[in-house]
């Protein structure tokens, strides 16, 4: 009776889902990033890939800027010797019907969309709850390729996220772009979550 009443106990625990997998992984990462909507943080570059040394060193901010129930817009602001700041860039994370999808927005200072812009990927699979992996989709291979940037259709892209219920020491948002072949490649900047700044003006 014993065992018989264990194994009904094992099969209740399965179907509610109290194992230590996560049943709904893209929805704790979704989460993760809405909880810090409206919050700014400063961050550095921390890959060493030769072609981004002018880059090492700077100042950069990411701002949470805009929040709904299926977009996350976070504009990645990295500072300009010569300029005062770059805000070209925005991450744009979208949640679809299929799952979750980036996108990256390239705009210059009166507003115009550059020529490389909305570019990205669907995430293919339901990764983790504070890590989700982007490869390139048809449209940006399709782009990569009238521009002249044939390399970067091998592009993946990384997010991780660490919440405020994270167990880290440090919790830190992380942007990451790597390549493997034909160029590889490595850019990876990693944001500290614990010490928010003020945020910035808006993207272009």
């Amino acid at each position: 009776m014993k065992r018989h009443s264990g194994l009904i106990a094992l099969s209740a625990c399965i179907l509610s889902g109290c194992s230590q997998t996560d049943p709904n992984p893209q929805g704790t990462f979704w989460s993760a990033l809405q909880s810090h909507c409206g919050k700014a943080y400063s961050g550095r570059l921390v890959s060493r890939d030769e072609i981004d040394a002018d880059m090492r060193g700077r100042a950069m901010i990411m701002h949470v800027a805009e929040c709904s129930d299926t977009l996350i817009e976070i504009p990645f602001h990295i500072g300009d010797p010569s300029d005062g700041w770059d805000r070209s860039r925005t991450w744009q994370i979208t949640r679809t019907e299929a799952g979750l999808r980036l996108k990256h927005r390239h705009a210059h200072r009166d507003g115009s969309l550059d020529q490389v812009t909305n570019y990205g990927g669907d995430a293919v699979d339901a990764g983790a709850s504070r890590a989700q992996d982007f490869p390139a989709d048809s449209e940006s291979i399709r782009l990569f390729q009238q521009t002249g940037l044939e390399p970067s259709v091998a592009n993946t892209w990384r997010i991780e996220v660490d919440g405020a219920e994270s167990d880290a020491e440090q919790p830190t948002f992380v942007y990451q772009l790597r390549r493997p072949v034909p160029q590889r490649r490595l850019f990876r900047v990693e944001f500290d979550l614990s010490k928010p700044v003020d945020p910035p003006p808006p993207a272009w």
